[in-house]
């Protein structure tokens, strides 16, 4: 139950550290002081200290216990999502793309009190539902066109339902992705064992109840021409040309059916050049067998990094950017399996005004976030103001991607061989950098460690009401309001019609923000809704002002009175 009480099992494991601490000290410190403390409840009063010294480090110690106290009770203060209701509550998209007559997979998101039983009214006759499960597979219809289902989730505590339409035609990812990348967490040491650790922990913390679904192989499943180490060399390609995974992915086919069995998709890597930016086998000249090959494996995803291509390249023009993509784009639009196109190439030639065009489903937008140096303000928040100022490019099938969510338990990718370690942003930025990444319709693809997600992350990565501004459906990247050196405005239009406004402070001190109906484009009385700790703040006119935290964000959902009503 962990994705369904995350405070409540922080407050446990808060709880348990203490009474553990409290259990290692209590012998030896009374060994110390010549005492014994039997209970919980001995206070200094009573003990018998026998010296200055002791008398002294007792005072030490019960400073110490009452700062770590405090310290853990404001830890679990920190958590702002709520814990999710234990009936039904369906999340994620609204809309999905596909391409007729193409496999079809897509496991519904819901969190509440298992077991859940789950139904779908109207749902056309290629698909079938996994009542228990809540997968939908299947067949997508060989018929164009719009299909309006109503989905149902059932528990013995209550239900929930919530209309979904199956969009089929060209277009796919009409909503941005939501999963999970390997790289910052393993760099050139990924496994199948590890992959199949991540899908399995995607489901058992709760984080595909929240709409997370892809689980991506990056850099390093390949051969690596010239290796010493016996577990990636060999040849790169079979006597047909055909691109071999090293042994430490032993069957590809066997680990995406493993994948899709959980209801979750498959994502895996190449290069247009002829090696990876990490040295192993790149698809240069051979893309449509690369492309096939992946289809015939099972992935659904497709990260294709630019890499060794600048040798390949004749010169930066904005052809010689296009012609890779274009030349992969065109390929897995003719494959028999939808297979979204992730496109790397860090924001050359202005690639969000073209990356549509070429086939991509999301394009880099800039540089590796995890290189990115912080100076006043950590390095995320520079990558998401560069990607702020393209919210016209983009929509539904085609996003602005400022990289992953680099929260948790994360590797150094400025030294790969160390182990991975909690991140040093603080609970504000991380849940600053979330609303950031939501507010602009970003692809939610998290890549710390999944088999040491801890309470905090799970409560910043999995809040339903801030995931629904970035699965929106009407597909719109939120407009820079306002942008100075103290604080930063980002507002989102919302199919319902209201707005999604995050006010982000940008100093280190705490700071008022404000932002009137004017600047918002709003009329009259609206109401403003707290996503972040889900309750509702009332009926302002005119303007909304708030406290914000030192590099905190206050993020709001704002409505017209009247349609509320």
């Amino acid at each position: 139950m962990q994705h369904i009480a995350a405070s409540v099992e922080c407050d446990s494991e808060i709880n348990r550290a203490r009474v553990s601490l409290w259990r290692k000290l209590r012998k030896p410190l009374a060994l110390y002081l010549g005492d014994f403390m039997p209970r919980l409840g001995t206070s200094v009063k009573t003990l018998h200290l026998r010296s200055r010294s002791a008398r002294r480090f007792a005072v030490v110690l019960l400073v110490f216990l009452v700062g770590y106290c405090t310290a853990t009770s404001q830890q679990s203060s920190d958590l702002r999502t709520p814990t999710a209701p234990l009936t039904p509550h369906l999340n994620g998209p609204k809309v999905y793309g596909a391409r007729p007559g193409h496999p079809f997979l897509y496991r519904i998101p819901c969190t509440g009190n298992r077991p859940l039983r789950f139904s779908v009214r109207n749902l056309p006759a290629s698909l079938k539902l996994d009542r228990r499960n809540g997968i939908i597979s299947g067949e997508t219809p060989a018929r164009s066109g719009e299909f309006l289902v109503t989905i149902k989730a059932t528990n013995a505590l209550g239900s929930d339902t919530r209309p979904f339409r199956i969009i089929v035609g060209n277009t796919i990812g009409l909503t941005p992705q939501m999963g999970w990348n390997d790289w910052y967490s393993y760099y050139e040491h990924i496994s199948d064992r590890d992959v199949r650790a991540a899908a399995a922990a995607m489901i058992s913390s709760g984080m595909a109840d929240y709409g997370y679904q892809f689980v991506d192989i990056d850099d390093c499943w390949a051969r690596k021409p010239g290796s010493d180490d016996p577990a990636l060399n060999g040849p790169a390609r079979d006597a047909q040309g055909n691109i071999l995974p090293n042994s430490r992915f032993p069957d590809m086919s066997a680990l995406t059916a493993y994948i899709h069995s959980l209801g979750l998709k498959a994502g895996i890597y190449s290069s247009p050049g002829p090696l990876t930016c990490a040295g192993f086998e790149g698809s240069y000249q051979h893309e449509d067998a690369d492309a096939r090959r992946i289809a015939a494996w099972g992935f659904d995803l497709l990260k294709y990094d630019w890499c060794s291509y600048d040798h390949i390249a004749k010169d930066k023009s904005l052809v010689e950017l296009k012609k890779p993509y274009i030349e992969m784009g065109g390929i897995l639009r003719g494959l028999d399996r939808d297979v979204v196109l992730n496109m790397c190439q860090y924001g050359m030639g202005d690639v969000w005004n073209w990356g549509r065009e070429v086939g991509g489903n999301s394009w880099r937008t800039t540089g590796d976030l995890g290189l990115e140096p912080g100076h006043a303000l950590p390095g995320f928040y520079y990558v998401g103001f560069a990607n702020a100022a393209h919210s016209a490019n983009a929509g539904p099938g085609g996003w602005n991607d400022p990289d992953y969510i680099l929260i948790g338990t994360v590797g150094d990718a400025r030294n790969i061989e160390l182990p991975g370690r909690l991140t040093s942003l603080t609970h504000e930025e991380q849940y600053s950098y979330m609303s950031m990444w939501s507010l602009m319709a970003a692809p939610l693809i998290f890549s710390g460690e999944m088999t040491q997600l801890d309470p905090f992350t799970l409560n910043v990565l999995c809040n339903s009401e801030v995931i629904d501004v970035d699965q929106d459906s009407l597909g719109r990247q939120a407009a820079m309001i306002r942008k100075t050196d103290d604080e930063f405005i980002l507002e989102k239009p919302l199919e319902d019609g209201s707005v999604a406004v995050g006010l982000f402070n940008l100093t280190t001190e705490p700071r008022s923000i404000s932002a009137d109906w004017k600047q918002l484009g709003l009329n009259g009385p609206q109401t403003a809704r707290d996503l972040w700790r889900q309750h509702n703040l009332g009926s302002f006119a005119g303007s909304f002002s708030t406290e914000v935290p030192p590099h905190g964000v206050i993020l709001v959902r704002l409505m017209s009175v009247h349609v509320a009503h």
